[in-house]
Formats: C-alpha cells, structure tokens, sequence
C-alpha cells in the first residue's frame, strides 16, 4: 500500500476520525498519519489486531461493486453472492468500523461521505491485493517453468523417461533437468537444495528426507551363458553366493544396500570381483562374461530375451525392493514436481 494511504488512516484510527478528513484522533490518541503509525497500527500489541479492524478483501470488493453500480443488487451479482448476503456484509462492515457506509432507498444504493472515504482507500487496497496476486502468480511461473529431478541409475535409465514424456504431455512449458547418481547422491542433492524430487531404490527413506513407494523391483542373479552357474540345475544358496566374488555396483547404491542387507546373514559378500558406478556399466560386464552380477529385473529384460544374460535362481534370500519417490522432510512437492510424483504413482511399475 502507498505511503499517502497509510498516513490518511487507512491503516490505523477511528473510523470516525478519518470521515472528518483523516484529521481526527487515531485510538492511540496521536493524530492519524503521525506518530501513531509508530505505536498504532505499525507497532506494539495493535499490529497483531489489525485484522480484526480491517474489512476483507471480499467486503472491499462489495463496496467497491456498490460505488460502481449504485446498487446493492447488481453489486451482489458481481462479487457473486445473494443480495442479503450482501446487505449482511455491508452491516458487518459497518458495525466493524462505526460508521454508516451504506445509503438504502426504493431508488438504489447511494454511499455515505464516509462510504465514498473508506471506498478510495478500499480501491488502493484492492489494488495492492491484485499487485500481489500477480507478483505471486509470477514466482509460481518462474518455480514452474522448471523441475529439477535427482534419481539414482535403474529409475533414471528405465523408469523416467517414460514419466516424464507423459510430464511434457501434461505440463510442455516445462524445462526437466535430470541428475543421476545413487541413491545416497540422491539424497546429497535433496538435501542441499539442488533438486526439486528424488528417486532412491535403496531399503529405506534416507535421513532427512520422507517419501513414499511408487513402484516395486527385483535384483536377479545373472551371468553369461558361457558361466558354470549358467548351465548349473539347482538353484544357488545364500551362502555360495555370498562367498562368490561378483560384478557389482558401488556402495551407496540401491542395489548394493538390498543386497549387503540381504546376505548380511550368510557371512556378507565376498570382495567385489569389479565395482561399477552404472546399471550399463554391470551389465556390460556381466555380459561379456567377467563375471556373474545382480542387476534389476527392469535392467535385464532384453538381454533375458536375446540370451545374452541367464538368470540364476536363488533359494533363501529376499532380493525385492520399494522404488520411492524422495523430498526433503515437511516440504511435500509442489508444481512440476507434484505433477510428476502423481504421475509416478499413476503408472506403478515392478
């Protein structure tokens, strides 16, 4: 609001001082826009009650409507709502500030003096109101007009994309910048604010962040069809394959937290035979034969079907997994970011 509003009362005084002129005596006893606004409206115990003094925007907007059509009804229409709630408003607004703001008659409705005085400061509210409204309309723009998703390697490589074309469908104005690493680089990006939504594969929600599960996965056991374990006719246990040197990722990955946590009973992994830091990297290895691995079901699809990889059934161990979405604790996702987890959630895969 403009300073001139301020001093001439708006903010601060008696309703009855200001039909007068501005001039009269503010409740503090200080002439409106003097020193009152220092221990009035601008200071001290009457600030926090100045709601309770002021009329609504919705009220304002009314009398606005009456100055403009002369009458309460076609006011009412306006603003859209019935006429006696209109006429209740307007009373309210009156008992609220002690002054008659309202002229009633068969030929129409006709503001008081006072009316047409607090009608020019319920103008340059308003205005400042629809300033605001589009200065806040602005920044949601500009959060809008970006997402920044951090997600570790299997969702990144086989589940994101597919989000975010059906994202772009719904929201095209939208620039995606996508951060991929494991899940506690994750969690290092939500955390320092370099990403607006997260997607980790690990055993539970990192420290720090809340979530919630979008879809469902499986590790598998793979090598390639020249490896004994390919042409072997029983499943392997825990234990043989806890003491077999693999082909896996790197710690701090989803997949190597399921599967330290999963043969942690059974002696724990054996050192790695190599440690990667991609889901393509594992796989490459895995099939040019260096070595079994333990990739994603959603990872391996195509080189099951080509044969290029054979599954090794495991007996005794738990190998399933929860894919969350991921967000820094008390700030829920919002705008793009919001859009996409309901997308997530409304195309579940695994």
């Amino acid at each position: 609001m403009s300073r001139e509003a301020r001093d001439s009362g708006a903010y601060g005084g008696e309703p009855g001082g200001a039909e007068s002129g501005g001039g009269g005596p503010s409740r503090g006893g200080a002439p409106s826009g003097g020193p009152s606004r220092g221990g009035g409206a601008y200071g001290g115990e009457v600030r926090g009650q100045l709601h309770h003094r002021v009329p609504d925007l919705g009220a304002l907007e009314l009398l606005l409507a009456v100055a403009r059509h002369g009458s309460l009804g076609a006011a009412a229409r306006e603003v859209g709502i019935t006429q006696p709630a209109a006429s209740s408003r307007v009373r309210s607004m009156e008992r609220q500030l002690g002054v008659a703001l309202v002229d009633r008659s068969p030929r129409g409705s006709r503001l008081t003096d006072a009316g047409a005085l607090v009608t020019d400061w319920a103008r340059r509210i308003v205005e400042a109101a629809e300033a605001f409204d589009a200065g806040a309309q602005a920044l949601r723009g500009r959060r809008d007009s970006r997402l920044r998703v951090a997600a570790s390697m299997t969702i990144a490589e086989y589940l994101l994309p597919g989000w975010l074309i059906a994202l772009r469908a719904d929201r095209p104005d939208t620039a995606v910048s996508l951060q991929a690493g494991n899940s506690a680089v994750v969690a290092e990006r939500l955390l320092a604010s370099e990403a607006d939504i997260g997607f980790v594969e690990g055993l539970a929600v990192p420290d720090g962040l809340d979530g919630v599960v979008v879809a469902h996965d499986r590790l598998a056991v793979v090598a390639a069809p020249s490896h004994p374990w390919a042409r072997r006719r029983g499943p392997l246990d825990p234990a043989e394959l806890a003491a077999t040197p693999l082909v896996l990722r790197e710690r701090g990955s989803g997949t190597r937290q399921v599967l330290d946590a999963a043969l942690s009973g059974h002696g724990g992994l054996a050192q790695p035979l190599l440690e990667l830091a991609s889901t393509t990297a594992v796989k490459a290895a895995a099939v040019s034969g260096a070595g079994p691995a333990v990739l994603s079901e959603l990872a391996i699809a195509e080189e099951l079907a080509s044969r290029r990889l054979v599954a090794i059934p495991v007996e005794g161990v738990q190998l399933r997994r929860d894919l969350r979405a991921v967000w820094p604790t008390g700030h829920r996702p919002t705008g793009p970011a919001r859009d996409l987890l309901s997308l997530t959630r409304a195309r579940p895969a695994g």
